[in-house]
């Protein structure tokens, strides 16, 4: 995949539980594997030694931070991290701001964020918990954090596929592997009667309410 002229690195973000380790660790590892092999990144050689220094002495749940430049040099940030309440119901709102489907770079979790930036600009904080953007076709595509997903029959949700401009979400991919959710296209019509779900792995699926514009 060819990359443009300015720098950017890829990311991933996960949960560190004390009891548990980190969460889903494989998967994201895998993606940045991919991802690098993709962009003609180096290899994550020392992507796993920088996560576990970070974390040595850890006594509470952490956001963490991995970034892996052109170079092939892993960084990794920390935070404090607290869950969201079960009962959690996030406000969500359309973007004006569209999604190119054929920018592959949407495949791909990087720094390069300036169209999520301006999606989520299109709304203040107290108007909506996330955006949801739309591509050229109108199709639903992801929000600026992330993966979209509607109840598609009992015990199972839809989210769309990454033809349609879009990262593969670590816990996308995991719910479909479970068979817990499948890829369909999905448009604005499906939002109207349809259970909302928005997650990531950092913090896992969350119940969405769609307020229309």
């Amino acid at each position: 995949m060819d990359r443009p002229v300015e720098d950017f690195c890829l990311i991933e973000t996960l949960r560190y539980e004390p009891e548990n380790g980190f969460v889903r660790l494989r998967l994201h590892l895998a993606r940045l594997q991919r991802s690098a092999r993709r962009l003609g990144f180096p290899a994550p050689k020392n992507a796993l030694a920088k996560l576990e220094e970070a974390v040595a002495n850890a006594s509470t749940p952490l956001r963490v931070r991995l970034t892996l430049d052109p170079n092939g040099q892993a960084d990794v940030t920390t935070a404090p991290f607290s869950a969201l309440p079960p009962e959690t119901i996030w406000r969500v709102r359309i973007a004006a701001t569209r999604l190119d489907s054929a920018d592959k770079l949407l495949r791909v979790k990087t720094t390069r964020r300036a169209v999520y930036e301006e999606a989520r600009a299109e709304y203040r904080p107290d108007e909506a918990d996330e955006v949801l953007l739309l591509n050229e076709k109108s199709e639903v595509c992801e929000g600026t954090i992330t993966s979209v997903f509607v109840e598609d029959g009992p015990d199972t949700l839809r989210t769309p596929p990454i033809s349609s401009g879009l990262l593969a979400g670590v816990l996308r991919t995991e719910l479909i592997c479970q068979r817990k959710a499948r890829v369909g296209r999905i448009r604005l019509d499906d939002l109207k009667d349809r259970p909302l779900y928005v997650g990531n792995s950092l913090r896992g699926l969350i119940r969405a309410q769609l307020l229309w514009n």
